[in-house]
């Protein structure tokens, strides 16, 4: 069994060559170094507080929105970790990436598999601009309502769909899509050394009929459950024009942006690269044409690294999802 120093030193690796594909990408793009990480609006820019690297070996549970024991939260007061689901989407994603290196910051994203293969250099972009990778499934369904083999295969094809559309080790974490998880599934994740994200603030982005409608949302659900991690999705435009806005209100509010990332990355089920290939060569194909050029935040160079490990007992079951009408699994 490998020892602690070699887990600790397959990490260092890892992110180190992270950050330097990171700094590849961004010199491929004809920036120098220095302008890649300069950012030019301290003073409005959101910025990044501290970024939390996480041991995911026990498989935790983050996030209040669930029916199951989860670990108590690790950010402070007026904090909040920025979380997209369900993309990429090459013009919404790209436009998200915009805002988030305008505004010097860091967030999470879960792709989908199958949209990830379609978009592999959307993807390469995320994972260029220095945001961490982990995977929402393979085509997204309700693993509550599949058998548990089924279930399985799900999160496995996806992981190993977003790994090899992002061409780098992405993170083990997971999102149940519609936050729809099984105590079976947690454990299997347990097993897997996956930690599991729900959330605490749903901008409801998928319903919103307006930007306008997404910016209410997100800051009355701030006023009532506090801050916390929040849920997106870059799948539609209105998300991408409502973030400029929320970005600018959470600095203006006085709230801070905490960057997850984990040790080290997910080793994907090999069994399934094969036969995800040919998915890929028609992604790359049809994005033949598209440069990956996004400007590494400065956030990611100043930021203070802290580590979580599992040190203390989960915390008691919470709500489940709630949408603005009361409605369960507003989470898509």
């Amino acid at each position: 069994m490998p020892s602690y120093f070699t887990h600790r030193r397959t990490a260092h690796l890892w992110l180190r060559s992270v950050l330097v594909l990171s700094l590849a990408c961004v010199l491929i793009a004809g920036l120098s170094v220095d302008e890649a990480i300069a950012c030019d609006r301290p003073n409005t820019a959101i910025g990044l507080s501290r970024i939390v690297e996480i041991d995911t070996r026990t498989g935790p549970l983050f996030g209040k929105i669930s029916r199951f024991e989860k670990q108590p939260t690790f950010l402070k007061p007026n904090e909040v970790i920025l979380t997209f689901d369900d993309g990429p989407s090459p013009k919404v994603t790209d436009a998200i990436l915009r805002t988030l290196a305008e505004h010097c910051t860091l967030a999470t994203f879960f792709p989908v598999g199958k949209r990830a293969l379609r978009f592999p250099k959307t993807l390469r972009a995320v994972a260029a601009a220095g945001h961490t990778i982990g995977a929402h499934t393979w085509s997204h369904p309700n693993l509550s309502k599949l058998s548990e083999p089924k279930s399985r295969q799900e999160i496995e094809r996806g992981f190993a769909a977003v790994a090899l559309a992002a061409d780098t080790g992405i993170a083990p974490f997971f999102r149940f899509p519609g936050l729809a998880d099984t105590q079976p599934l947690l454990d299997y994740g347990k097993d897997r050394g996956v930690a599991t994200f729900t959330v605490d603030v749903v901008s409801d982005d998928s319903y919103a009929k307006s930007t306008q409608a997404i910016i209410d949302t997100v800051f009355s659900r701030i006023k009532e459950y506090g801050a916390g991690i929040m849920l997106f999705h870059d799948l539609r435009m209105r998300t991408a024009k409502a973030l400029p806005t929320v970005l600018k209100m959470l600095k203006e509010k006085g709230f801070k942006v905490v960057h997850i990332r984990p040790k080290a990355p997910i080793t994907p089920d090999p069994a399934f690269r094969s036969m995800l290939q040919p998915a890929l060569a028609a992604g790359l194909k049809r994005q033949s044409n598209v440069r990956v050029s996004v400007p590494l935040p400065a956030a990611i160079a100043r930021a203070p690294v802290e580590t979580w490990s599992p040190k203390t007992p989960p915390e008691a079951p919470g709500p489940t999802a709630r949408s603005q009408d009361g409605s369960p699994n507003s989470a898509q």
